[in-house]
């Protein structure tokens, strides 16, 4: 091993490229490099021997590979000089553009959103997306027999727990977590066995509005979903309408839809030809989910909301299909650099 050491070492030495100096690289220390070899060997030997013969050749090794970087150091060195010296060679030319990165739109919205949130004095919870069926249904007073339970609209998995079909959830584990007075939006993705069409997918992204205090009442809950709809899909003529909607987990329910940006009521494919875009079921928090919460309905209500951060983004930028956004196409994304 000594006899041949000196040896390999001029052989480092010697590399007059690279390419040269990762054939010896890979013919000394690779899988079947000849060092690895005598490493191999060292087992053959005598018990006495092995100690003194595995401590040299880990000691070859480590020797050989800090004479291998010395020599592609002063080798890359040697490479950088010759192309600075090169009469060609210009350092006042720019480098190649690079590619510019952007968050994706539905972010950008979620991100804005937040932020108007958090001016108005909310804070930002979160929740697990695989849910139990208590949190999901039960605690949001959402019974049994209720079709959203169906296995046809809800991705249930193999131990009982499934995939959220919303944020709500979290409504019941931040009322059991914090006392009143609470003002909290949850943005998140969630998940429900959907037809994919124009309108819908499978998986979405939702942002998730609760308020409990004292006296809390319809007009405020109109109010707040006024000014946070005119701000993020900039608005001020914005049309809106109020519509009674049934969900379990709140009473009186409301739908709160907007006139169709994208065809301006006339009626296309994303509005179903209504003319209006279904965007935020909201109302009243039910007494039984706020008993769930464990707070006294006698003395607290409270608003909820479900925006579904897909279809504002729709609004916002005259996205005539929610497919688009999880398509993973450049072209589109591209469209979003300055967002």
């Amino acid at each position: 091993m000594d006899n041949r050491r000196q040896e390999w070492l001029d052989a480092i030495a010697a590399a007059g490229d690279e390419a040269e100096l990762r054939r010896i690289d890979h013919g000394l220390l690779g899988k079947q490099g000849v060092v690895q070899e005598l490493v191999r060997g060292v087992s053959s030997l005598p018990a006495a021997e092995r100690p003194a013969a595995g401590k040299a050749a880990n000691q070859l090794k480590l020797e050989l590979q800090a004479a291998l970087d010395a020599r592609r150091a002063h080798l890359q060195a040697e490479s950088l000089t010759r192309e600075l010296a090169a009469p060609d060679f210009d350092p006042t030319e720019p480098g190649p553009a690079l590619t510019q990165g952007t968050l994706h739109p539905i972010t950008a919205v979620q991100n804005e959103l937040v932020e108007l949130f958090t001016s108005l004095g909310f804070t930002w919870q979160d929740g697990p997306e695989i849910e139990s069926e208590h949190y999901n249904f039960e605690a949001l007073n959402i019974p049994a027999d209720h079709p959203a339970r169906d296995v046809q609209d809800t991705f249930w998995l193999q131990d009982g727990t499934l995939l959220r079909t919303h944020t709500s959830p979290v409504q019941v584990r931040t009322m059991r977590r914090f006392r009143p007075p609470l003002r909290v939006i949850v943005p998140g993705r969630c998940f429900r066995q959907e037809t994919v069409d124009a309108s819908h997918e499978h998986t979405f992204f939702q942002m998730e509005g609760l308020v409990v205090d004292r006296a809390v009442s319809t007009a405020n809950l109109i109010h707040t979903m006024k000014t946070c709809l005119r701000v993020i899909l900039r608005r001020e003529d914005l049309e809106v309408r109020l519509r009674p909607g049934f969900f379990p987990f709140v009473e009186p329910g409301f739908e709160l839809d907007v006139r169709c940006l994208l065809c301006g009521g006339a009626g296309c494919k994303v509005c179903k030809q209504s003319g209006w875009i279904e965007i935020l079921p909201c109302g009243m928090v039910h007494p039984n989910v706020l008993r769930a919460g464990g707070i006294d309905p006698e003395e607290y209500t409270g608003f909820a909301f479900g925006m579904g951060l897909q279809r504002v983004t729709m609004l916002r930028y005259g996205i005539p299909d929610i497919r688009y956004f999880m398509g993973g196409d450049l072209r589109f994304l591209r469209q979003f650099v300055e967002v």
